[in-house]
């Protein structure tokens, strides 16, 4: 290994393959030259408590690509790395993490309702199955391209955009867990945001006649969906037990967003929970909803042909609240949505029930004055 002042000029006078050249102004700084090109390289010791660790050599960049100043500058830093006992050239201990692993971990991190855990298995199995045993560290743009392009042509672009979706928020959980993935390849991709639903306005008169040629408890069920605007599964879910009739408040504890909502029902809505209830004491169910012969015991599929969807009739029961002069705010505590920003965060629906009230009273009036319903 020789030793001297390096200069552009002497270095580009070294011949090739003349090995090692240490720059006596710099220390660490070198030139190496192998047989077909020349680089700058830094070398140090590593000393930790006065002891001696580790000789490292980290190499800096050819000397075609970058100039001596820029190589000194370079050098000196990583030799100040060294010198406080690091190891530049040291990677970080790569943890491993599966896919199918960091989904888990992001799951567990999290309060989410059964229904989207389920819809994460789901992805994992139906659309995941050749990635959920791969480490996340050799998941590349390439790999995420091809399956966003091989599930947007297979299944169409809103379920490709979805599991795309999963697998962000998977990488995502395990770049907090191991520091040694320093990207998410999928933020490669533009994914395409959901369509806004289009949602027909709905002739109320003519939903009442067709809902009371069904069962009485499937009719029942159709205008409990309009009254409350709640989803399917949280008001499919309810049991005799959620529903006080002497405080008209009806429980809702299968909530999207968890925990549960307290909604005031209207005087029209109580009146025929109360008569439901009573019909159906005979079963001996727990359920509003009874379905003997279900595994549930309760109704699992509400749609009946000729009625909107409980998702349609959320949509509706949201715009007539508006209608009914509901505002923003108690409207959303209705449907049992988040209020944003911080201050949503302050605002505890439970303790808001009777406030809440003549809004539900309100909604329902205009639902049944619609209907040409006498809510007497």
């Amino acid at each position: 290994m020789a030793v001297m002042k390096l200069t552009e000029a002497k270095i580009r006078a070294l011949p090739l393959g003349s090995g090692i050249w240490r720059d006596t102004e710099v220390k660490g700084l070198m030139v190496i030259c192998h047989k077909t090109t020349k680089s700058y390289a830094c070398q140090g010791d590593v000393r930790r408590n006065g002891r001696h660790v580790r000789t490292v050599r980290v190499k800096i960049d050819r000397i075609d690509r970058i100039g001596l100043a820029e190589a000194k500058r370079r050098a000196k830093v990583i030799m100040s790395t060294i010198q406080s006992g690091v190891d530049p050239s040291a990677k970080q201990e790569e943890t491993g993490i599966t896919l199918e692993k960091a989904l888990e971990a992001h799951i567990a991190e999290r309060d989410l309702s059964p229904a989207t855990v389920k819809g994460y298995g789901y992805h994992l199995d139906r659309y995941l199955a050749r990635f959920r045993k791969r480490a996340v560290a050799d998941i590349s743009r390439s790999d995420c391209r091809e399956l966003f392009e091989t599930l947007e042509r297979r299944h169409g672009r809103t379920t490709a955009a979805s599991v795309m979706r999963t697998v962000r928020a998977s990488i995502n959980t395990a770049m907090r867990l191991d520091e040694s993935i320093q990207g998410n390849p999928v933020e490669a991709l533009r994914l395409p945001t959901t369509p806004k639903r289009q949602v027909d306005e709905l002739d109320l008169s003519a939903f009442w006649v067709r809902t009371e040629e069904l069962s009485p408890v499937m009719r029942d069920l159709q205008r409990a969906f309009l009254l409350t605007g709640a989803r399917r599964s949280s008001l499919l879910n309810a049991r005799r037990a959620d529903f006080d009739p002497e405080r008209r408040i009806l429980t809702f504890t299968h909530m999207k967003a968890g925990g549960s909502l307290m909604f005031p029902t209207g005087r029209w809505l109580s009146r025929m929970l109360e008569r439901r209830m009573l019909d159906d004491e005979p079963l001996a169910l727990e359920w509003i909803w009874p379905s003997p012969t279900s595994a549930s015991g309760h109704i699992e599929e509400p749609k009946r042909e000729g009625v909107p969807s409980p998702h349609r009739l959320r949509h509706v029961a949201r715009s007539m609240m508006i209608a009914a002069g509901v505002g923003y705010a108690e409207s959303a505590l209705l449907l049992g949505q988040r209020l944003p920003g911080a201050s949503g965060g302050y605002v505890h629906p439970q303790m808001l029930v009777e406030s809440l009230r003549p809004h539900a009273q309100a909604f329902e009036d205009l639902v049944l004055k619609g209907a040409k319903v006498d809510a007497r």
